[in-house]
């Protein structure tokens, strides 16, 4: 199984950048594809942002041009890159890890990443 944790979230300016990170544990050599999502109070969670084992990501359209994926070489770290955050990108941030087999992660807490306008 893989567990994820994640971390990076704040309250930011407008125009202000964050980095968050999701650190996976576990069995990560299992991990096909690593992905973030959000949600916002009242509205349903959003696929945000996907990376694959070999490195091949993609990125929703609301956001396309200021987030980005990435991970670390150890593999067991997966960010995601915010800058221009606008106040719609207020929203609890989550990681979830899908393996081969086609188990997913917990979903855990998430951060909080709020944009004051």
């Amino acid at each position: 199984q893989v567990q994820v944790a994640v971390s990076g979230g704040g309250l930011v300016q407008a125009g202000g950048s964050l980095r968050l990170s999701c650190s996976a544990s576990g069995s990560i050599f299992s991990i096909a594809v690593t992905a973030w999502y959000r949600q916002a109070p009242g509205k349903q969670r959003e696929l945000v942002a996907t990376i694959t084992s070999g490195g091949d990501t993609n990125i929703a359209d609301s956001v396309k041009g200021r987030f980005t994926i990435s991970r670390d070489s150890a593999w067991n770290t997966v960010y995601l890159q915010m800058n221009s955050l606008k106040p719609e990108d207020s929203a609890v941030y989550y990681c979830n890890c899908r393996t081969y087999s086609g188990s997913y992660s917990d979903w855990g807490q998430g951060t909080q990443v709020t944009v004051s306008s």
